[in-house]
């Protein structure tokens, strides 16, 4: 098998490319940069530069894809990695889609485009539909950081975020097995919290009280351009009215064990929400934090 990762840099590619390596493969990697490639992963690798709005020139030689795509616009790109992976004789094509899909809020209507353009194209598929990353909260460390304190308009409405490595292990699953092949695996963490109960595992990891604070949809908005801030202040509000809570045995019926819990991530990620020359809580075990993803994919 040769497989081909896209999104090789960020969260959950890199740990996808990990993991197929810690298999004993030699993955291929389409990115656009390829010193952070190396850096990440020495020769262990082959790297493929390019753009996903034309993968085609990365496809020799390639029978699987994990596809990673984002923005308003990632049907354009989704249905293009398709079309070029079924002229190609590309087996099997994974797709990182998102929960939403089936609720309509937030990116849920781009990856449903996306979806469609696979089913059209022809090519095999399997869409790993996944809750918010547990990543995301890296994006509150600066405030708890300086303030000891959680700012979301989220009220006390709860999401059961996923460990980044359970979205990679699924992923990896469905790459190297024909278990899933035509299948869309709806995964979640192990339990819906509220941002204030998430905000307490963080405090307790690090030895911390953590105040959380409800600020309005306007307060909370971000600074990104507006499809992106749209689509956040979409899903805190189906947050906040009990719209995205679900939780599934995805992560288990596909791995055979039960997905990490939050506890484990804040326990993981402790440093990332301590200031500089404080001691470490109790709990907390310093650990090198992937990069936040503060941007709805």
């Amino acid at each position: 098998m040769t497989c081909l990762v896209t999104g090789a840099t960020g969260n959950v590619g890199s740990l996808v490319t990990q993991r197929l390596i810690d298999r004993g493969d030699r993955p291929c990697v389409f990115v656009r940069d390829p010193k952070k490639a190396r850096d990440l992963f020495g020769d262990r690798v082959e790297i493929r530069v390019g753009d996903l709005a034309d993968i085609s020139s990365a496809l020799s030689g390639i029978r699987e894809i994990f596809l990673l795509n984002s923005g308003p616009d990632l049907e354009v790109r989704d249905r293009a990695a398709a079309l070029a992976a079924k002229a190609a004789g590309v087996r099997h094509l994974v797709k990182l889609s998102t929960l939403d899909v089936s609720t309509g809020v937030g990116t849920g209507p781009w990856h449903a485009r996306g979806e469609h353009a696979l089913r059209e194209s022809g090519v095999r598929f399997t869409f790993i539909r996944s809750s918010a990353f547990m990543s995301n909260a890296l994006s509150w460390a600066h405030t708890i950081k300086r303030e000891g304190v959680l700012r979301t308009s989220t009220g006390n409405g709860k999401i059961a975020f996923i460990h980044p490595a359970d979205i990679a292990d699924v992923a990896v699953k469905a790459l190297t097995t024909r278990a899933h092949d035509g299948e869309a695996l709806v995964i979640t963490g192990p339990q819906a919290l509220s941002y204030g109960e998430m905000a307490s595992r963080i405090g307790a990891a690090i030895g911390k009280t953590i105040r959380f604070e409800q600020i309005s949809d306007d307060d909370a908005r971000p600074n990104f351009d507006r499809a992106y801030a749209d689509a956040l202040v979409d899903i805190w509000r189906a947050i906040r009215e009990g719209r995205l809570a679900t939780v599934t045995d995805g992560v288990e019926q596909v791995l055979g064990r039960r997905p990490v819990t939050f506890d484990q991530w804040a326990e993981e990620n402790a440093g990332a929400f301590r200031r500089s020359g404080t001691t470490r809580g109790k709990r907390g075990r310093s650990a090198r934090p992937p990069p936040s993803l503060t941007r709805p994919k």
